[in-house]
Protein backbone atom coordinates (compact mmCIF):
# COMPACT_ATOMS: atom_id res chain seq x y z
CA UNK A 1 0.00 0.00 0.00
CA UNK A 2 2.95 2.12 1.09
CA UNK A 3 4.80 1.50 -2.43
CA UNK A 4 1.33 2.46 -4.30
CA UNK A 5 0.97 5.43 -2.49
CA UNK A 6 4.25 6.57 -3.29
CA UNK A 7 4.13 5.83 -6.95
CA UNK A 8 0.67 8.00 -7.32
CA UNK A 9 2.00 10.90 -5.20
CA UNK A 10 4.88 10.57 -7.82
CA UNK A 11 3.36 10.74 -10.42
CA UNK A 12 0.90 13.58 -9.64
CA UNK A 13 3.83 15.56 -8.88
CA UNK A 14 5.95 14.65 -12.20
CA UNK A 15 2.32 15.31 -14.39
CA UNK A 16 3.33 19.23 -15.08
CA UNK A 17 6.33 17.76 -16.46
CA UNK A 18 5.51 14.67 -18.44
CA UNK A 19 2.27 15.87 -20.23
CA UNK A 20 1.28 19.23 -22.42
CA UNK A 21 -0.75 21.98 -20.77
CA UNK A 22 -4.33 21.33 -21.70
CA UNK A 23 -5.57 23.23 -24.35
CA UNK A 24 -9.57 24.73 -23.56
CA UNK A 25 -11.92 23.18 -26.29
CA UNK A 26 -13.12 26.26 -29.03
CA UNK A 27 -16.46 25.17 -28.45
CA UNK A 28 -16.54 24.55 -25.01
CA UNK A 29 -17.96 28.86 -24.72
CA UNK A 30 -20.58 27.79 -27.24
CA UNK A 31 -22.38 25.71 -24.53
CA UNK A 32 -21.78 27.74 -21.81
CA UNK A 33 -24.42 29.28 -20.30
CA UNK A 34 -24.74 32.58 -20.30
CA UNK A 35 -25.21 34.75 -17.12
CA UNK A 36 -29.20 36.22 -17.40
CA UNK A 37 -29.92 34.10 -20.27
CA UNK A 38 -31.01 30.10 -20.86
CA UNK A 39 -29.12 27.54 -22.10
CA UNK A 40 -28.42 26.85 -25.80
CA UNK A 41 -26.62 24.05 -27.21
CA UNK A 42 -24.78 24.98 -30.51
CA UNK A 43 -27.46 22.77 -32.21
CA UNK A 44 -30.44 24.92 -31.25
CA UNK A 45 -32.19 26.34 -34.09
CA UNK A 46 -31.39 30.22 -33.16
CA UNK A 47 -27.92 29.41 -33.82
CA UNK A 48 -28.20 27.02 -37.09
CA UNK A 49 -30.38 29.63 -38.48
CA UNK A 50 -29.69 32.99 -37.19
CA UNK A 51 -31.05 34.51 -40.28
CA UNK A 52 -34.51 33.20 -39.38
CA UNK A 53 -35.30 35.24 -36.42
CA UNK A 54 -37.10 38.44 -36.12
CA UNK A 55 -39.88 39.38 -38.49
CA UNK A 56 -38.70 36.71 -41.17
CA UNK A 57 -39.75 33.43 -38.98
CA UNK A 58 -41.13 30.64 -40.36
CA UNK A 59 -43.99 30.90 -37.66
CA UNK A 60 -44.45 34.27 -38.79
CA UNK A 61 -47.31 35.13 -41.12
CA UNK A 62 -46.22 36.20 -44.49
CA UNK A 63 -46.58 39.32 -45.27
CA UNK A 64 -48.55 38.05 -48.88
CA UNK A 65 -51.39 36.78 -46.40
CA UNK A 66 -51.61 39.97 -44.58
CA UNK A 67 -52.34 41.85 -47.99
CA UNK A 68 -54.95 39.62 -49.07
CA UNK A 69 -57.52 41.37 -47.73
CA UNK A 70 -56.67 44.68 -49.39
CA UNK A 71 -56.63 43.33 -53.05
CA UNK A 72 -58.55 39.57 -52.56
CA UNK A 73 -61.80 39.72 -51.15
CA UNK A 74 -60.90 35.88 -48.80
CA UNK A 75 -64.76 35.78 -48.50
CA UNK A 76 -65.66 35.39 -51.47
CA UNK A 77 -62.91 32.58 -51.62
CA UNK A 78 -63.09 28.80 -50.74
CA UNK A 79 -60.26 27.86 -48.95
CA UNK A 80 -60.03 24.22 -47.79
CA UNK A 81 -56.67 22.15 -47.01
CA UNK A 82 -56.05 18.19 -46.96
CA UNK A 83 -52.62 16.06 -46.73
CA UNK A 84 -50.07 17.34 -48.57
CA UNK A 85 -47.50 15.05 -50.76
CA UNK A 86 -44.56 18.28 -50.68
CA UNK A 87 -42.27 18.92 -48.02
CA UNK A 88 -42.59 18.23 -44.49
CA UNK A 89 -41.22 14.64 -44.11
CA UNK A 90 -43.30 12.74 -41.74
CA UNK A 91 -45.54 15.61 -40.82
CA UNK A 92 -47.70 15.61 -44.13
CA UNK A 93 -49.78 12.62 -43.08
CA UNK A 94 -50.38 13.90 -39.86
CA UNK A 95 -51.34 17.93 -40.76
CA UNK A 96 -53.19 18.84 -43.43
CA UNK A 97 -50.55 21.20 -45.10
CA UNK A 98 -51.78 21.59 -48.81
CA UNK A 99 -54.06 24.94 -49.50
CA UNK A 100 -56.83 24.49 -52.08
CA UNK A 101 -58.72 27.96 -53.09
CA UNK A 102 -61.41 27.88 -55.39
CA UNK A 103 -64.05 30.09 -56.72
CA UNK A 104 -66.20 30.73 -59.78
CA UNK A 105 -64.77 32.92 -62.26
CA UNK A 106 -67.96 34.38 -64.07
CA UNK A 107 -69.31 36.35 -60.92
CA UNK A 108 -66.15 37.04 -59.75
CA UNK A 109 -67.08 40.91 -60.03
CA UNK A 110 -63.96 41.96 -58.11
CA UNK A 111 -61.62 40.91 -61.30
CA UNK A 112 -62.66 43.54 -64.47
CA UNK A 113 -64.58 41.36 -67.64
CA UNK A 114 -62.28 41.27 -70.00
CA UNK A 115 -59.56 39.97 -67.67
CA UNK A 116 -62.32 37.22 -66.76
CA UNK A 117 -62.50 35.71 -70.39
CA UNK A 118 -58.75 36.32 -70.95
CA UNK A 119 -58.79 33.91 -67.85
CA UNK A 120 -60.94 31.55 -68.63
CA UNK A 121 -59.59 30.77 -72.10
CA UNK A 122 -55.86 30.63 -70.76
CA UNK A 123 -56.38 28.89 -67.80
CA UNK A 124 -59.25 26.31 -68.96
CA UNK A 125 -57.48 23.45 -67.37
CA UNK A 126 -57.94 24.93 -64.09
CA UNK A 127 -61.82 25.41 -64.19
CA UNK A 128 -63.89 22.55 -63.44
CA UNK A 129 -67.50 21.69 -64.74
CA UNK A 130 -69.30 24.30 -61.97
CA UNK A 131 -67.25 27.23 -63.51
CA UNK A 132 -64.62 27.04 -60.33
CA UNK A 133 -61.24 28.25 -60.79
CA UNK A 134 -59.22 25.74 -58.44
CA UNK A 135 -55.59 26.47 -57.21
CA UNK A 136 -53.36 24.49 -55.08
CA UNK A 137 -50.53 24.51 -53.21
CA UNK A 138 -48.28 22.60 -51.15
CA UNK A 139 -44.91 24.34 -51.85
CA UNK A 140 -43.98 24.36 -47.42
CA UNK A 141 -44.94 22.42 -44.84
CA UNK A 142 -47.07 25.14 -43.22
CA UNK A 143 -50.83 25.81 -44.05
CA UNK A 144 -50.73 29.84 -43.94
CA UNK A 145 -47.58 29.98 -46.55
CA UNK A 146 -49.50 27.51 -48.70
CA UNK A 147 -52.67 29.44 -48.79
CA UNK A 148 -50.37 32.49 -49.02
CA UNK A 149 -48.71 30.90 -52.31
CA UNK A 150 -52.57 30.62 -53.81
CA UNK A 151 -52.98 33.87 -53.18
CA UNK A 152 -50.01 35.05 -55.32
CA UNK A 153 -50.60 32.89 -58.16
CA UNK A 154 -54.17 34.21 -58.33
CA UNK A 155 -52.47 37.81 -58.39
CA UNK A 156 -49.97 36.82 -61.16
CA UNK A 157 -53.22 35.20 -63.23
CA UNK A 158 -54.93 38.80 -62.79
CA UNK A 159 -51.34 40.73 -63.66
CA UNK A 160 -50.77 38.63 -66.86
CA UNK A 161 -54.36 38.78 -68.10
CA UNK A 162 -54.18 42.44 -67.32
CA UNK A 163 -51.55 42.96 -69.92
CA UNK A 164 -52.49 44.82 -73.38
CA UNK A 165 -52.39 42.43 -76.21
CA UNK A 166 -48.92 43.18 -77.75
CA UNK A 167 -48.78 44.59 -81.77
CA UNK A 168 -46.99 42.50 -84.08
CA UNK A 169 -44.40 44.12 -85.66
CA UNK A 170 -44.12 43.60 -89.79
CA UNK A 171 -41.68 41.37 -89.81
CA UNK A 172 -43.32 39.20 -87.25
CA UNK A 173 -46.31 39.27 -89.51
CA UNK A 174 -44.36 38.07 -92.51
CA UNK A 175 -42.72 35.40 -90.68
CA UNK A 176 -46.08 34.40 -89.40
CA UNK A 177 -47.62 34.44 -92.55
CA UNK A 178 -44.42 32.35 -94.00
CA UNK A 179 -44.88 30.00 -91.17
CA UNK A 180 -48.79 29.32 -92.35
CA UNK A 181 -48.12 28.93 -95.81
CA UNK A 182 -45.89 26.63 -94.98
CA UNK A 183 -48.04 24.60 -92.91
CA UNK A 184 -50.87 24.80 -95.37
CA UNK A 185 -48.47 23.54 -98.02
CA UNK A 186 -46.81 20.54 -95.92
CA UNK A 187 -50.97 19.55 -95.08
CA UNK A 188 -51.59 19.33 -98.72
CA UNK A 189 -48.42 17.40 -99.85
CA UNK A 190 -49.14 14.83 -97.11
CA UNK A 191 -52.86 14.68 -97.71
CA UNK A 192 -51.77 13.42 -101.37
CA UNK A 193 -49.27 11.25 -99.98
CA UNK A 194 -52.11 9.65 -97.65
CA UNK A 195 -54.23 9.38 -100.48
CA UNK A 196 -51.93 7.65 -103.30
CA UNK A 197 -51.56 5.23 -100.36
CA UNK A 198 -54.69 4.49 -100.06
CA UNK A 199 -55.12 4.24 -104.15
CA UNK A 200 -52.28 1.74 -104.29
CA UNK A 201 -54.18 -0.53 -101.51
CA UNK A 202 -57.51 -0.57 -103.62
CA UNK A 203 -58.74 -4.14 -105.77
CA UNK A 204 -59.75 -4.00 -108.66
CA UNK A 205 -63.04 -6.43 -109.09
CA UNK A 206 -63.02 -7.62 -112.43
Amino acid sequence: MAAAWCLRWGLSRARPWLLPPSTPCPRRHLHEKVDGTEFQSIYSLDKLYPESRGLATAWKVPDDAKQANSDIPLDRLTISYCRSSGPGGQNVNKVNSKAEVRFHLATADWIAEPVRQKMAITHKNKINKSGELILTSECSRYQFRNLADCLQKIRGMIAEASQPAKEPSKEDAVLKRIRIENMNRERLRQKRINSAIKTSRRVDMD
